[in-house]
């Protein structure tokens, strides 16, 4: 809906500036966290409520038993601990009534794919690496499909025809453990992949859209958003561990402007001019343009 000039001569009515989201609340008042509750809208997130409300980001998910900083248009939030109102709806998560040999319990030996999965959200269900899935299945790449039948081990027999698979545990949600390996590991799987201006596949990619696919193939359910976007969805930290963000500023532009994955031992992953590489952060231009290690709230 935004108008926009094409040149200074234009007669058009300049373009309206953005209109901030003004949810609804169960108090009239929107002044600090007196009110009792908020509707989202469009454009929301938990970091422009808090700020709206005279909060923080973790009280709000702490106060609605938010384990990410997922939310959606149309859910209602506590904005404190003590409101009333019920509590907002937890995000659904993908299906997860893949075929498996042994349906009871976590020794299933195959996984029948269904819509919205990846390599990195299978191997975190089961208890195994997407390296170890690709090995099992003779999979040269990342791409899988809605009906294939995946061997979580390489001793499996044939894939049984029907099933459901075992419930997925909270510690295969949770552990954070497990997770940055697989973000590391779909990472590093790309090393040697071309540059492409917006790109978020093998195909190609820019330096945002590699931090988008690393972390979706790793069964984190994020947004597709750009250097800056990320940076805001993020927290400093001291102590940085492999799967961490690590951010840079002043590069081909002024502010945040480029991202990697720390590996560790002071090294990074990021798509850069000459394809996704690791690098140094001793590197004399990256530790110019070194701005901080982030982790995803």
């Amino acid at each position: 809906g935004q108008v926009l000039r094409l040149n200074g001569s234009s007669s058009s009515a300049p373009a309206p500036k953005p209109s901030t989201a003004s949810g609804s609340s169960s108090s009239a008042k929107s002044s600090g966290a007196n009110a009792g509750t908020y509707k989202v809208v469009s454009g929301d997130t938990l970091g422009r409520i808090a700020a709206k409300y005279g909060t923080t980001v973790t009280k709000l998910k702490q106060a609605n038993g938010l384990k990410s900083d997922l939310i959606y248009v149309g859910q209602v939030l506590r904005l404190n601990g003590s409101s009333s109102s019920a509590p907002a709806p937890k995000p659904s998560t993908a299906p997860s009534s893949g075929s498996s040999t042994s349906s009871n319990s976590g020794s299933a030996s195959t996984h029948k794919v269904v819509s919205g999965d990846t390599l990195g959200r299978i191997a975190a269900k089961y208890g195994t690496t997407v390296t170890q899935l690709k090995q099992a299945n003779g999979l040269r790449s990342d791409l899988i499909y809605v009906g294939q039948v995946l061997r979580l081990n390489g001793s499996s027999s044939s894939a049984a025809s029907s099933g459901s698979a075992g419930k997925q545990t909270a510690a295969s949600v949770s552990n954070p453990v497990k997770k940055t390996g697989s973000v590391v590991d779909a990472a590093k799987q790309h090393v040697g992949t071309k540059y492409a201006w917006g790109g978020t596949s093998p195909a190609g990619f820019d330096c945002s859209g590699f931090i988008y696919y690393a972390f979706k193939q790793a069964g984190h359910n994020i947004s597709r958003l750009g250097t800056d976007g990320y940076y805001n969805r993020s927290h400093y930290v001291k102590s940085p561990q492999p799967g961490d963000l690590v951010f840079f500023k002043n590069t081909y532009r002024s502010g945040i402007s480029h991202m990697g994955i720390y590996l560790g031992s002071n090294q990074f992953i990021h798509a850069g001019n000459n394809g996704v590489e690791i690098t140094s952060l001793n590197n004399s231009y990256w530790k110019s343009k070194f701005d901080g290690f982030k982790k995803f709230y």
